[in-house]
């Protein structure tokens, strides 16, 4: 009989809970508007706290009515402030709060009561939207769905030390994408926001911090405006030196060091600039020590990562700072057993956010040994670095994956490691599983490894080409993304390079003529290119250009005439005259040029061209096509001499350009021997 007994409890506990809330809620109609307000007080001593609470009231409909009493011109000064109080307080509960709030329309009721006098008022709303505007399920944009809010917000920034710290807290939080960037440059942020960072208050200085950290990522017109800034008399970066000082706050060092990164990008700040190598760099490499916390590592490598992305000079300074390659291992160790954490609930966190750490290192990596091949060894022989990277590409998050191929890749570029290490390890097993079923984000980096390994010095080249790769990279050429494309004939090409004739055939198999023509018209310059570097290594060594020929020639001599009559760059035509002297290479194949008078004159067009690469390529043509020592040439010399060649060729033993002159000479010395 227990069972049943339980049930009926449960209903009056729960009724007995929504009774106790319909109680508050019921006070907010009430006609005396004295009582209204001690209602609105006690809701608001109720729910501090308390999400229970908190989700009960939004349910009984708590937030219209206090809404309501909000907007009402007839509510006391008093009453309109608890009520955005009280709001602020609901939306401190869970996401759930959060999306019943902004349903409700709270946004633009309290944008509307921005413009009230009142600055007690102002605050609480403030207060409240800022709560609203960080949660992530708030949708950013409401911000600037009025044009007028922005310039509003500007100009309450001087009302007090809360409307600074909210106001800069909301627009660090809405601004995501560079036409929000655009916006707050547009409405003066730089100038209203810089007197800020000198403020008393921490809380101001930071959130004014972090504002210039969104404005100038990646804007080079906001980077370029924040290095002629002067607060009070002094240079905004040196103020961010200033903030990146050890005795200051760890949040506010880093978020400086991001500010700085950011201008340096963006190009407001060279990277040999003493605040860069002396004081942006050490700070963030200070932030990956073992005695920062989680987020701090993740950050500061990140932020790392990506300032000494494309400078050579940085990675070599980092590379021996603090011997921070060794530090980043500690990132894979972390939190182990044995990790000096007293405080269960940061353990708890750190054990669910590892992945980030090992995201981090990875990225990091990458960027140190993306170009020095001392560095890139030096992480090779770091513990077990390998062993990481591998089993990096098969961990469930998505991140750590991406970061862990990118730090990959980066190594790739090395030929001693390519023969080394990723030999040893076998490599290319888990990158091969790894681009049967992944994003497009993660293919476009794996794909772009595997090039490097399938290079002509790459033992992974034959196990690879063993394991049916030439299927996987010809779906690839199909692929909407350009990038991927790119790689899939990309590595096609490499693989094509002094290969037999098996592997060639198999290649024009699998592809097909039809999709090799699609990519010859590649709307993409970097596919096309990459196509004609398969070609041409396709059509390489007599005999598979003559078989290749044989059974394609139609249609490539098509292709090579749609492209030299085709509006494109020089190096495209080069590419393609050059497939052209191959194909004049063949014993049989040679006859698809002689007995086409049209790809001749065109030729020929080419060995007047103005362009001395044209001009050198067309000529090579030509001596393949009159070389005397094969069957025909005699007839060939004599059809070319008809077609006035020999004159042209004779102009050309007297060019500026001594490779053209050579050419021409040998070509001509072919008629006299």
């Amino acid at each position: 009989m227990a069972c049943l007994l339980e049930a009926p409890l449960r209903i009056s506990v729960l009724s007995e809970v929504t009774a106790t809330s319909r109680h508050y809620v019921d006070r907010l109609f009430d006609p005396d508007p004295q009582k209204v307000l001690q209602g609105v007080i006690d809701m608001k001593n109720a729910v501090i706290g308390n999400n229970k609470q908190k989700a009960n009231l939004i349910v009984l409909g708590a937030v219209p009515r206090l809404l309501y009493l909000l907007q009402q011109s007839s509510s006391s000064a008093e009453l309109r402030t608890e009520c955005a109080v009280v709001l602020g307080s609901l939306a401190m509960g869970t996401e759930n709060n959060i999306k019943s709030l902004v349903d409700c329309h709270i946004i633009p009721a309290l944008l509307q009561g921005l413009v009230c006098p009142d600055l007690v008022f102002i605050e609480a709303c403030l207060r409240c939207l800022r709560t609203v505007f960080i949660s992530p399920v708030t949708p950013v944009q409401l911000l600037y769905t009025d044009p007028t809010v922005i310039p509003h917000l500007m100009s309450l920034l001087s009302r007090s030390q809360r409307t600074q710290e909210y106001i800069t807290q909301i627009f660090s939080h809405c601004c995501k994408t560079p036409e929000h960037q655009t916006i707050l440059f547009n409405h003066g942020a730089i100038q209203n926001i810089a007197p800020l960072l000198i403020s008393p208050s921490f809380k101001v200085r930071m959130q004014a911090l972090k504002c210039f950290s969104v404005l100038a990522y990646e804007n080079t017109q906001v980077s370029m405006t924040l290095v002629k800034v002067l607060v009070d008399g002094e240079l905004l970066s040196q103020v961010f030196v200033r903030m990146m000082q050890r005795d200051n706050p760890i949040e506010m060092q880093l978020t400086a060091a991001k500010c700085l990164t950011y201008m340096c990008r963006a190009g407001a700040i060279r990277t040999d600039d003493n605040c860069i190598v002396l004081k942006t760099l050490p700070c963030l490499v200070r932030m990956c020590s073992k005695d920062r916390l989680l987020e701090e590592r993740v950050e500061g490598a990140e932020t790392l990562a990506f300032l000494m992305e494309p400078d050579v000079e940085l990675q070599r300074i980092a590379s021996v700072t603090d011997h921070l390659v060794a530090m980043l291992a500690d990132y894979f160790k972390y939190p182990s057993s044995v990790s000096a954490i007293t405080d269960i609930k940061r353990l708890d966190h750190d054990l669910k956010h590892a992945h980030e750490l090992r995201q981090a290192a990875f990225k990091l990596y990458a960027s140190l040994g993306s170009n020095d091949e001392d560095i890139r060894k030096k992480i090779t022989e770091t513990e077990n670095m390998m062993d990481r990277i591998v089993s990096g590409l098969s961990e469930s998050s998505i991140k750590v994956r991406l970061a862990a191929v990118r730090c990959l890749h980066s190594l790739s570029r090395s030929v001693q490691q390519l023969r080394t290490s990723f030999h040893d390890h076998a490599v290319w097993k888990p990158l091969m599983k790894l681009l049967q079923n992944a994003p497009d984000e993660v293919l476009v980096m794996a794909s772009s490894t595997l090039c490097n390994l399938l290079l002509e010095f790459s033992p992974s080249k034959e196990p690879i080409l063993e394991s049916g790769v030439i299927e996987l990279l010809c779906s690839l050429t199909q692929s909407d993304s350009p990038a991927l494309r790119v790689n899939g004939i990309w590595a096609l090409m490499n693989m094509a390079f002094q290969a037999d004739q098996k592997v060639k055939v198999e290649i024009m198999r699998a592809l097909g003529t039809e999709q090799l023509f699609r990519l010859l018209s590649d709307p993409d310059t970097n596919v096309l290119m990459k196509t004609l570097g398969l070609l041409r290594n396709l059509l390489s060594t007599r005999p598979h250009i003559d078989q290749i020929m044989s059974s394609h020639g139609k249609q490539i001599m098509q292709a090579v005439t749609l492209i030299l009559e085709g509006e494109h760059s020089i190096e495209v035509k080069e590419q393609t005259l050059c497939i052209l002297a191959n194909i004049a290479d063949g014993n049989t194949a040679k006859e698809l040029i002689m007995t086409n008078d049209d790809m001749l004159q065109k030729v020929k067009y080419y060995m007047g061209h103005s362009n001395v690469k044209l001009q050198l390529a067309a000529t090579f043509c030509i001596s393949n096509l009159v070389w005397n020592e094969e069957d025909g040439s005699q007839e060939r010399q004599d059809k070319l001499r008809e077609m006035g060649f020999v004159d042209i060729l004779h102009k050309l033993t007297q060019a500026s350009d001594p490779n053209l002159c050579d050419r021409a000479k040998t070509a001509m010395q072919q008629y006299l021997a």
